[in-house]
Parts: structure tokens; sequence; C-alpha cells
């Protein structure tokens, strides 16, 4: 409990100092809008390249996932079990 005290003035002191420096930029006319700021990194200068809406990519996504789901429910009804059923979806996969 003893470095609690020293660490509240020493934060207190901080909060001072960066207040002042903030209270004497005020006063002296600088706003926020007036100062340079940094340039943004490239990343958020230039977004990634999006594809369009629509694309195969899209589209397909649903039929994979009732192929998929088809193919697990066969594998299911034939009780393959662990490598011979991801090598049963993965055969069944293909086929479609």
């Amino acid at each position: 409990m003893r470095s609690l005290p020293s660490a509240v003035l020493i934060c207190l002191a901080l909060a001072y100092v960066v207040g002042g420096s903030l209270l004497a930029a005020a006063a002296s006319g600088a706003s926020p809008a007036r100062l340079p700021a940094s340039a943004p990194p490239a990343a958020a200068q230039r977004p990634a390249a999006l594809p369009a809406a629509g694309t195969s990519i899209d589209n397909d996504a649903p039929a994979r996932h009732a192929r998929r789901t088809a193919c697990l429910k066969d594998a299911k009804t034939k009780k393959l079990v662990g490598a011979q059923r991801s090598a049963y979806v993965k055969d069944c996969m293909a086929a479609s």
C-alpha cells in the first residue's frame, strides 16, 4: 500500500504536465486542425481489390455447402469413420 500514494502522485504530475502543454498549445492558437497530421499508413490509403458482387465465388459457396452436406450424410449412412470418411467426402466433392 506504500506505493499507491506515490503512484497517484506520479499520475497527477503527468496529467498536470500534459494538461499544461495542451493548454499552452490552445492559448497560442494552434488548433488540432492546423497541426500537421502524420501520414496514414499505405494500407489505409489504398483498399484491397474486392471481387465484384455476384462472382462465381459468391454463387458457388451455397452449392458447395449443399454438396458437402449431402456427401457427409451419405458417408454417415455408409457408417464411414476417420480417414475413410474424409477420403470419401473428398472424392464425393470432386465427383460432384
